[in-house]
């Protein structure tokens, strides 16, 4: 089994083919692979409660793990209470350790 591991960096609300990324590490999770999604940046966005459209509801019923990077909540003021079931809050030092794991493939949005 591979560990997929997904950054998504884009605003999915400004970017319309973020919806792909969500849909593939669904698949992918739905194969019986780990699946993670790292939300950085402007990524971050979608892990607000309540943000309409937000893939991240889905995704978290789906079993996917579901990280946020803590600077770039703090940047654009989200804080940890305002987040979706399933986020966990991480860092880019959490992302270094998931990116060098053995048979991890990452995709970055």
């Amino acid at each position: 089994m591979a560990h997929y591991l997904f950054i998504e960096s884009r605003d999915p609300f400004d970017s319309s083919d973020s919806g792909f990324v969500a849909e593939t590490a669904a698949a992918l999770k739905k194969r019986g692979n780990e699946v993670t999604l790292f939300l950085v940046q402007n990524g971050v966005l979608a892990a607000r409660k309540g943000a309409r459209g937000s893939h991240v509801p889905r995704l978290a019923q789906a079993g996917i793990a579901l990280l946020a990077d803590d600077f770039s909540l703090r940047e654009r003021g989200i804080q940890a209470g305002e987040c979706s079931a399933g986020i966990q809050e991480s860092s880019v030092d959490a992302l270094v350790d998931l990116l060098v794991r053995e048979h991890t493939k990452a995709i970055w949005h």
